[in-house]
């Protein structure tokens, strides 16, 4: 039956399985039914496009934000509406009136990684209701947190079924793995099945099964709970790294969760010209600007750490300090 062509939806056992975890990781309220397997959280974002969307229709964003939403919004015909952000996250003051859907990235903002507080949640929240909108909640690092509880996340404080939830195992296993999830309320899976169907009919049952069987086995767990402990020591030695050779030259954000931070100079620099240098000596980094809606205001240089040696990254700060 493996080999046969399988349920739009995904597979059973996966679908119960991501929803136990789910529940207990992340505070999500859901049922099996309401998980549709997708070929990472890429696929899940056009599906949702396609699904609720029309052209002209009017969508908030994060501002800056993931170019991948911005791509498929914009390949929609919709109204991209930035949306500040600030040390904690998007600001639910600066909704737009009459906005379709919102879509946010509140345990780990990208690219600034701030994490939404509870008040601004709830805000967030709020407005759907008023607004009578949609929430897409992509929580692409939501299993790695480093200081305090973790916050509930936003599908789990709905309590009028306005928020869909986008989730991937690239992040947790590993890139090429092309499975993710999106929580859909029960209204909406009739129509995230057929979509789902049209685009691809299924994605791929053997990695289904597999990974059906890591989640149900406890390996995943055992998995993230290494991940999170070696992220957390990798995280510390960046951390300790920029106080020693760069002290107060920059701020960091993105340092409570998550598998990279931002570094902000206190004085003015070409984020290119910082790339480039540091490129030629080693260091890959890439500046944020090209998230941004509208100019910054300010540069910032993003540092991915969670592939790297705490030596290679206490020497790539270093080296790093050296060109700023």
């Amino acid at each position: 039956m493996e080999l046969e062509y399988g349920p739009a939806a995904g597979s059973v056992v996966l679908r119960k399985a991501i929803c136990d975890h789910v529940r207990r990781s992340r505070a999500v309220v859901c049922e099996p039914s309401e998980v549709i397997i997708v070929n990472g959280s890429q696929q899940a974002l056009d599906l949702i496009a396609r699904v609720l969307l029309e052209r002209e229709d009017r969508v908030a964003i994060e501002n800056p934000s993931y170019q991948g939403t911005r791509a498929i919004l914009q390949a929609a015909g919709a109204r991209v509406l930035a949306v500040p952000v600030d040390r904690d996250g998007l600001n639910p003051a600066k909704l737009p009136d009459n906005a379709r859907i919102c879509f946010v990235t509140p345990s780990h903002q990208f690219p600034t990684g701030a994490i939404l507080p509870l008040a601004r949640r709830l805000a967030l929240l709020e407005w759907a209701k008023q607004q009578n909108a949609m929430i897409v909640e992509d929580d692409y690092d939501g299993e790695f947190r480093y200081e305090g509880h973790p916050l509930e996340s936003l599908q789990g404080l709905d309590a009028d079924g306005r928020t869909i939830y986008v989730g991937t195992f690239s992040r947790t296993v590993f890139p090429a793995l092309r499975v993710g999830y999106v929580i859909v309320p029960k209204s909406l899976t009739r129509a995230f099945t057929a979509a789902k169907w049209l685009n691809d009919q299924h994605s791929p049952t053997l990695e289904q099964q597999a990974l059906a069987e890591f989640i149900n086995s406890g390996a995943y767990e055992r998995h993230l709970r290494r991940l999170r402990r070696r992220n957390a020591s990798r995280r510390e030695a960046l951390l300790k790294s920029r106080e020693e050779y760069m002290g107060n030259r920059v701020r960091v954000t993105g340092d409570g969760a998550g598998a990279h931070v931002v570094l902000w100079p206190n004085k003015r620099i070409s984020e290119d010209a910082a790339v480039f240098q540091a490129a030629a000596r080693g260091v890959g980094i890439s500046g944020i600007s090209r998230y941004f809606l509208t100019p910054p205001t300010c540069p910032g240089l993003m540092l991915g750490y969670c592939r790297m040696k705490e030596n290679e990254i206490r020497e790539g700060i270093r080296r790093l300090a050296e060109i700023l």
